[in-house]
């Protein structure tokens, strides 16, 4: 199950979490969050789902068809995130993957403030795992996030938040090395998952796909 927005132009939203569950072998359901009007140059308008309507589609899904992990995007205000933290406690969701969508690659902002600490509060404690990239996990900590040591003791900062594991994503990191940082609680080390910088303007919807897949092969059992 995604629970997140629509991209009307596919690349990010639930259209890439669909696109990549089934491609990875699962069968793909969703909760709309919100209507957004974007494509790859930006984000040029949201609507958003009522609170009663997306627990209206929570309900249709974990009362018929219970899914074997959940990942969630983009939930824009403070008022959608508190409706979808008692519907996974209602159901005992598992395998809770959380993209802590705020700003889309483009730079769009796509949270209001007060959302975070119904994020913080309330979600990230239900999760298996979060996948912020360095300007989300920015936010999170309230500092900034050069390298790959600053990554490190930012990981176990977000622990505290009460999720099991953290992939923290640096793909905004500058020069030519890329590192993204997995810490998983109660381990001391992290895990690097490092590579050469491919540059690309096809950047639309990575943090989307990533997270879709990771809960994927979470609902397949790995």
């Amino acid at each position: 199950l995604t629970i997140a927005g629509s991209d009307c132009s596919g690349g990010a939203g639930i259209q890439a979490d669909i696109k990549t569950m089934i491609m990875n072998g699962v069968y793909a359901m969703s909760a709309i969050t919100a209507l957004t009007a974007q494509n790859t140059t930006g984000v040029y308008g949201i609507q958003e789902a009522s609170p009663e309507f997306l627990d209206n589609q929570l309900d249709c899904i974990f009362t018929d068809i219970f899914p074997d992990a959940v990942r969630i995007g983009m939930l824009s205000s403070s008022k959608i995130r508190r409706h979808v933290a008692p519907k996974l406690r209602q159901y005992q969701a598992r395998h809770i993957v959380l993209d802590p969508v705020m700003v889309s690659t483009s730079g769009h902002k796509l949270i209001e403030d007060d959302a975070i600490a119904a994020l913080t509060d309330d979600l990230m404690p239900l999760t298996s795992l979060i996948t912020p990239n360095l300007r989300e996990a920015e936010v999170l900590t309230d500092h900034p996030i050069n390298n790959v040591e600053e990554m490190k003791s930012a990981a176990l900062e977000l622990l505290k938040f009460g999720c099991k594991a953290v992939l923290l994503k640096g793909g905004h990191l500058e020069g030519g090395l890329m590192c993204d940082v997995l810490q998983i609680a109660g381990e001391s080390t992290p895990h690097l998952f490092t590579s050469t910088k491919i540059e690309s303007p096809n950047t639309h919807g990575t943090g989307c796909t990533l997270s879709s897949a990771i809960a994927t092969f979470l609902a397949l059992g790995y």
